[in-house]
């Protein structure tokens, strides 16, 4: 048996029909037919396994997956790396195939944590890119390592710079913005009140803000005040 049928198989057989008609609705970019229906902790627990075998590195090169499971258990394998270049590396690889908001937003390898300058320098290459989910990628790891020992006002600025239509990057951008505003808020107040996002996003970001547990009914009032008409 190959590596891609072992894979597929042990996928099928954790599936469950009716978190795949729910996993369907929610990832209006992705076939609906390339969708399993595995939950993610018995995902997590097959890739983690997975990891541990030759097979997983021959996996890593069966690009592009034809699953959306497939997809998550190749994000999966990347977070397992403990070398920050092989992890990096193996994102650049992988990066141009993610086709959904899900698998983007699941990739947060651990070893990013400890190499935060090595970090910087790949999301600055990763924001420039005209892939979608890339771009999405860069922004999320800038909310996610970047806002609170390791903040810089050059962060909100990148992330600003970002010119895109794309529904999923723009919404990544709001939720930066939104959360920047919980925790840096001095320092992202002005992008808001200069309206420096477009229309759309700035409004999306101050939604994503006022639904926000971290922000004071005071704050979210003056929020909603800046809003913009389109």
């Amino acid at each position: 048996m190959n590596t891609e049928t072992y894979v597929r198989e042990k996928l099928f057989a954790l599936q469950d029909p009716s978190y795949r008609d729910f996993q369907r609705r929610l990832m209006p970019t992705v076939d609906p037919d390339t969708v399993i229906g595995v939950r993610m902790p018995q995902l997590r627990a097959f890739a983690k396994k997975f990891a541990r075998m030759p097979e997983a590195e021959e996996f890593l090169k069966l690009l592009p997956h034809d699953y959306y499971e497939e997809n998550n258990v190749h994000a999966c394998l990347i977070e397992s790396m403990k070398d920050f270049g092989q992890a990096a590396a193996a994102l650049d690889v992988f990066l141009p195939y993610v086709d959904n908001w899900a698998t983007c937003d699941m990739m947060s390898p651990g070893i990013f944590r400890k190499h935060l300058s090595e970090l910087e320098r790949k999301i600055e290459e990763w924001i420039r890119s005209d892939h979608t989910y890339t771009v999405r990628f860069a922004v999320g790891m800038l909310m996610r390592y970047y806002l609170d020992d390791a903040f810089s006002p050059k962060y909100p600025e990148m992330v600003a710079s970002v010119k895109s239509e794309e529904y999923y990057v723009r919404m990544m951008v709001a939720w930066y913005f939104a959360t920047a505003l919980a925790k840096q808020r001095d320092a992202v107040i002005p992008y808001l009140q200069n309206q420096v996002l477009d229309g759309w996003t700035h409004n999306r970001a101050i939604q994503k803000a006022v639904e926000s547990r971290r922000i004071s009914a005071e704050e979210k009032k003056y929020l909603r005040s800046l809003k913009v008409k389109l």
